[in-house]
């Protein structure tokens, strides 16, 4: 039976949940990577070594990875347009274009990755006893760029095709790789924080071996032997429109979490391993949520690739209300076992009680996020990304810079820091709400729908 997902018929909630479950799975596993880590980490390894691989390692990983898996998303919804479209012939130039764009990107990344991660790591201020284990970690995890570029854009095509589960199981491979060479190379070769990195990167290159063997038997659809796979410049221009927003957005995001590490990082490592625990517990949110934004733009992609208009509007609401209850009743499982949860993490009891006084702060204010993912997804999904990017630009990476510089300083404590969350998000789910009720990607639907009412 085929895997593919085609949501262009059907209830559409039930289309949106077939979607979800794989994709949020599948990040699940994803987030696995690096939690794996820290956990293994901060219990054989310690809270320093915990505040290495955490913090501001991980986003200064972020920083690079995120502008080029931006990229690829402008792949998936191209892809998703002509499967919904049913052109094929435009699909096969446009995966091998993807595939090629996942290569080069890789090799490019791991280049800047090494030259720039010490001067990173001081220009955020991370403490001087935490530079050495945190470029070891940096450096590692940077060689195997290629293999999670490839595997990323990889599992981007399977969903543009509406087949979420071959990735998750690819994915779970991989995690459960993960955890095997984690035990292997910390507890046992003692290779450190190094260990941990080189576990993730071998992980990530099994994963990228099934995602490709996967994508080889999907004959009917596209060929990804060496002589059908061309460069084609036209449809890599069409990705660039499309992803390189999304590759600005990740970096402006990255940039702005990084001047909020360089404040968590004056509080000292006790303060630093809280936050960077607490960011475990926090992904939780943000795997949902961002699981329901992928599942919104390939539904929209797919449906606006087939003219099918209202269907995106109607899918739209149908996902805010879900991605909603799911985040509400989160909140409610969050607050009553993060005390017991944090335990994963470390058992040092200054870091957990840190680590509690952050999420309980946070947690009455995640709503506020939910429509961002949501809406950006419905428009990013029908081709139009600039405006998207600007929003967030604006609304939160801006808007989050302008706090920490004007606000911080009048009341130097870590709720200060982390207030920035939510007053950023209030502000861009307003501008988000107001662009898709009133903004300009409705003009050129309503256009179609009106132009497709009188030819009939």
């Amino acid at each position: 039976m085929s895997t593919n997902t085609i949501t262009t018929e059907g209830a559409i909630w039930k289309q949106i949940l077939r979607l979800f479950f794989p994709i949020l799975l599948g990040t699940f596993f994803q987030q696995l990577y690096n939690t794996v880590d820290s956990v293994i980490v901060g219990h054989f390894l310690g809270k320093e070594a915990l505040a290495s691989v955490g913090g501001g390692s991980a986003l200064i990983v972020n920083l690079l990875v995120g502008f080029f898996v931006g990229i690829s998303s402008g792949a998936t919804v191209i892809i998703s347009q002509f499967f919904g479209a049913s052109d094929m012939h435009k699909m096969q130039r446009a995966v091998s274009t993807a595939i090629w764009l996942a290569i080069v990107g890789g090799a490019t990344l791991m280049i800047i990755g090494f030259a720039s991660a010490e001067v990173l790591l001081h220009l955020i201020g991370t403490p001087e006893e935490l530079i050495g284990l945190s470029k070891t970690y940096i450096n590692w995890y940077y060689t195997g760029m290629i293999f999670m570029l490839v595997y990323n854009i990889g599992s981007g095509i399977f969903r543009a095709i509406g087949d979420t589960r071959r990735p998750l199981y690819f994915l779970i491979i991989g995690c459960i790789s993960n955890i095997f060479f984690d035990l292997l190379f910390i507890p046992v070769l003692k290779l450190g924080v190094a260990g941990a990195a080189i576990a993730t990167v071998l992980s990530q290159g099994i994963a990228m071996y099934f995602v490709l063997q996967g994508l080889r038997k999907r004959k009917n659809l596209f060929d990804l032997s060496l002589r059908k796979l061309h460069f084609d410049p036209v449809m890599l221009k069409s990705m660039i429109y499309i992803g390189v927003p999304a590759g600005i957005q990740a970096i402006m995001y990255s940039l702005s979490n990084l001047i909020i590490q360089s404040k968590i990082n004056f509080f000292g490592t006790n303060t630093i391993a809280a936050y960077s625990a607490y960011g475990k517990l926090d992904s939780m949110l943000w795997m949902i949520l961002s699981a329901f934004g992928v599942s919104i733009t390939v539904f929209s992609g797919q449906n606006s690739g087939a003219k099918l208009y209202k269907r995106v509007y109607r899918g739209a609401w149908t996902c805010l209300g879900m991605a909603a209850v799911s985040t509400l009743i989160l909140c409610g499982v969050l607050w009553t076992t993060g005390k017991y949860l944090f335990y994963i993490f470390t058992s040092d009891p200054e870091v957990i009680a840190a680590g509690l006084d952050m999420l309980h702060f946070l947690l009455p204010y995640y709503m506020t996020y939910v429509c961002i993912e949501v809406f950006s997804g419905v428009i990013i999904g029908t081709g139009c990304s600039v405006v998207p990017m600007i929003i967030t630009l604006g609304g939160i990476c801006l808007a989050r810079v302008l706090w920490i510089t004007f606000v911080f300083p009048l009341s130097p404590q870590v709720h200060t820091v982390l207030f920035s969350y939510p007053a950023t998000w209030t502000l861009t789910s307003v501008l988000f709400l107001f662009y898709y009720k009133f903004g300009g990607w409705r003009k050129g639907l309503a256009e179609d729908i009106a132009s497709a009412a009188t030819s009939h």
